[in-house]
């Protein structure tokens, strides 16, 4: 099985990938895990995989393009766990699920002479998850150790926005404490806000704050865009105490 993660969207992007999967690999099942990453959020990419790659089948390979660094001398990688595969750019979007996995390899994946310098989805990472999966770990280049971090910045009660979905909820990657009323404070923004349980006993047209599904605390709007009104972006500091 191969899992698609990118920022393209709706586009012909994701269509030529599968076309590419396909052309390599008939017998291949793809599965979409996310194609609406906001453009070139590699904080956004790794907090969606590190939440989700677990419900995918023991043996999944993993195709991760959020490649702001697309066509510079940025490695392209293949990484190997006890129970997963990992093709994506060495940008820090593989580090957060990483941390959770023991590694077994990591090696180079080739960019080809002639592929575009715009679109190594295609050219590059759909070719590798397509051997990948048909088992050719091993025919990737030598191995390699360095491999780019990228922290998603938590100490105490201070965090990040690590996604705005599409409903506009503003997701954070801080643990809910279990009481009724927080303090938030981002971008020269301070209030109270209520915890509700649930969005059908939230008060209406006011913000409050959800444990979402990976169970960390969002920013919300009963029947609205929460972040309409704060207008904030992923990777910004938040402190909710």
């Amino acid at each position: 099985m191969i899992v698609l993660l990118t920022d393209f969207g709706f586009s012909e992007y994701v269509g030529v990938m599968k076309g590419v999967i396909y052309h390599l690999h008939k017998a291949a099942r793809i599965v979409d895990l996310c194609h609406d990453i906001s453009p070139q959020s590699v904080i956004e990419a790794s907090w969606i995989l590190k939440n989700n790659y677990t419900y995918f089948p023991i043996g999944a390979v993993f195709c991760c393009v959020v490649d702001p660094g697309v066509g510079t001398e940025r490695k392209a990688l293949g990484v190997k766990t006890a129970d997963y595969t990992f093709v994506a750019p060495d940008n820090g979007l593989l580090w957060e699920t990483l941390k959770e996995q023991r590694i077994l390899d990591i090696r180079v994946i080739p960019v080809p002479d002639d592929a575009s310098h715009t679109f190594h989805g295609r050219d590059v990472f759909a070719k590798a998850a397509a051997t990948i999966d048909q088992g050719h770990f091993d025919t990737l280049e030598p191995t390699t150790r360095e491999l780019k971090q990228l922290e998603l910045y938590l100490n105490g009660r201070v965090g990040m926005v690590v996604r705005i979905d599409r409903f506009g909820n503003i997701i954070t990657n801080l643990p809910s404490e279990g009481k009724t009323e927080y303090w938030v404070d981002v971008k020269g923004y301070r209030s109270r806000m209520v915890f509700s349980p649930n969005y059908d006993v939230a008060p209406d047209d006011e913000l409050f704050l959800i444990k979402g599904s990976c169970k960390t605390l969002e920013i919300s709007l009963k029947n609205g865009s929460a972040n309409e009104r704060l207008t904030l972006k992923t990777g910004q500091r938040i402190e909710i105490a």
